[in-house]
């Protein structure tokens, strides 16, 4: 295999800037060696819109699918939409044929801090709410930063006090 990326995947170049990210470099190598490597479908169509802070839908254009032939799953964060249709082309005769009544499989890598909200299927859109719930433990906080002479002065009072 020729590296597409030499100068990101073959260096260490994010190692003095990202400190305990490995997964993360294996997700963005796996992602971009499969668009590399292979053809992706691009069927069905579907959109990722941020419609709020830390809130976002995906949009997949599943007309023809009704929500028994569709499928979602998510297993160690990653989502797999599949649908699949009962064709009954052997009761009609078409004339012309344009409306794809194909299978598909779409898969999303969702960050571990992502949650499905809920999916609905309106007017032969999916649509899939995410959640990127962010834990106080990673919210950004403030830290206070000491001069050293405040500190040495708390300490002798604190000294004083309990003498």
């Amino acid at each position: 295999m020729t590296d597409k990326f030499p100068t990101i995947w073959n260096t260490g170049s994010f190692d003095k800037f990202f400190i305990g990210t490995d997964q993360l470099h294996k997700t963005l190598r796996q992602t971009a060696d499969l668009v590399a490597n292979t053809a992706i479908s691009n069927y069905p169509p579907y959109n990722i819109k941020k419609v709020e802070d830390n809130k976002y839908v995906i949009e997949m254009a599943v007309a023809g699918f009704g929500k028994q032939d569709i499928e979602m799953t998510l297993e160690q964060n990653k989502l797999v939409i599949k649908g699949q249709t009962k064709s009954n082309t052997e009761d009609n005769t078409y004339i012309f044929k344009g409306i794809a009544d194909r299978g598909f499989a779409r898969q999303f890598t969702l960050a571990d801090n992502v949650v499905i909200d809920n999916a609905q299927l309106i007017n032969g859109m999916l649509k899939v709410w995410l959640d990127h719930v962010i834990p106080e433990s990673q919210k950004p906080k403030k830290i206070d930063i000491q001069d050293a002479h405040e500190e040495k002065a708390s300490k002798k009072s604190k000294t004083l006090l309990t003498e």
